[in-house]
């Protein structure tokens, strides 16, 4: 079994059909290729660095927030986490 995440397209495709995406505050580029009529603001599932489906947002919205209950953490959710135990990395000496 395989897992798409859902991502929100935020550039337009280059000559490539690359465009770049967010996925829970991380940005990567992701081929449209498969998805060539997804545009800037839409959500897509994408896996293996694919845009296999556009998606509406509230079904991407429901996704993110069952992998959020699994534990899946945002990227400034886990900056927040490095910057507190550097911080208590620092006071503790």
């Amino acid at each position: 079994m395989c897992l798409a995440i859902p991502a929100k397209i935020v550039s337009e495709p280059n000559d490539n059909s690359m465009a770049e995406v967010d996925i829970l505050g991380v940005k990567r580029f992701i081929s449209l290729m498969m998805t060539p009529d997804a545009t800037v603001g839409d959500h897509v599932l994408v896996h293996a660095g694919f845009a296999i489906e556009v998606v509406d947002e509230e079904f991407a919205q429901e996704s993110l927030a069952m992998l959020r209950q699994m534990g899946i953490r945002t990227a400034d959710e886990l900056a927040a986490e490095a910057d507190e135990e550097a911080a208590a990395g620092t006071t503790a000496s």
